[in-house]
């Protein structure tokens, strides 16, 4: 098992585990440190590094910035110091997330006629919203059928939201944060494009479970052209923890706490 997990969500985004679960998720997943990196959000703790449950638990982010050619990218930003500009720019985000669910919402129960149940509050995305039609009785579409079908890119009830500039993001990541990374670089329509990002970045997430046999040289390739620290995490969004990660050596090498 990794001895460091620094990519996992939790209900102040995406993820299923509420905060104060996480270190015995860790614990029974053999993982000695966990980076907290909810998207576009920070935690409501004020340290960059907590210990909670023998657990050494990273103050992180997953920032989404669009690129000037219209590429839509994730940064992960650890041992996070907000700083105002970063707190104004969160604060946004999660305004314009909250709207965007609504529509999104809005139109899926017009759509198919049902009452969804959910409420639309920061952290709110479309994961919930697969969650909620997948689970509904009324319903056809399970989870990845109301991606595929519904809200993914270019269906009928997707609604696209506003994102700061690659430029943008990585600056105030880069003011507030240790080390930023580009999150699963070969998850992106443009792999290549998505690397040569790294120049301007500290590190690239190489350990990431994409499910099935990637090529990892490109990923390599940029860590040597670009002098790149490695970082690696499971992107949970459930309790398993510790799916990929780093070692205790590999995670040394970050320099980060812990």
């Amino acid at each position: 098992m990794p001895y460091a997990d620094l990519h996992v969500h939790t209900t102040r985004s995406d993820g299923s585990l509420e905060l104060e679960e996480v270190p015995d998720a860790a614990r029974r997943h053999g993982v000695d440190i966990v980076a907290i990196t909810d998207h576009d959000r920070r935690q409501p703790f004020e340290e960059p590094v907590i210990e909670r449950g023998g657990v050494t638990i990273l103050h992180g982010i997953e920032l989404r910035v669009e690129t000037v050619d219209g590429q839509r990218v994730d940064l992960l930003g650890y041992e996070l110091e907000p700083t105002p500009e970063l707190e104004e720019t969160l604060e946004g985000i999660q305004t314009n997330r909250r709207e965007r669910g609504q529509e999104i919402v809005d139109c899926i129960e017009d759509r198919l006629g049902v009452d969804l149940g959910v409420t639309v509050d920061d952290g709110f995305g479309r994961p919930h919203v697969a969650r909620a039609v997948g689970d509904h009785p009324d319903t056809e579409y399970d989870y990845e059928a109301t991606f595929d079908e519904l809200i993914g890119s270019g269906k009928p009830c997707f609604v696209s939201r506003e994102i700061p500039s690659f430029e943008r993001g990585q600056r105030l990541l880069s003011e507030a944060a240790a080390v930023v990374s580009l999150a699963h670089p070969l998850r992106y329509p443009e792999p290549e494009r998505a690397l040569e990002l790294t120049a301007d970045l500290d590190a690239v997430e190489l350990h990431y479970p994409y499910g099935a046999s990637v090529d990892l040289e490109p990923v390599k390739r940029a860590i040597e052209r670009n002098d790149l620290l490695v970082t690696g995490g499971t992107d949970a969004h459930g309790e398993q923890l510790g799916l990929e990660g780093l070692s205790k050596k590999a995670y040394h090498e970050l320099e980060l706490s812990g």
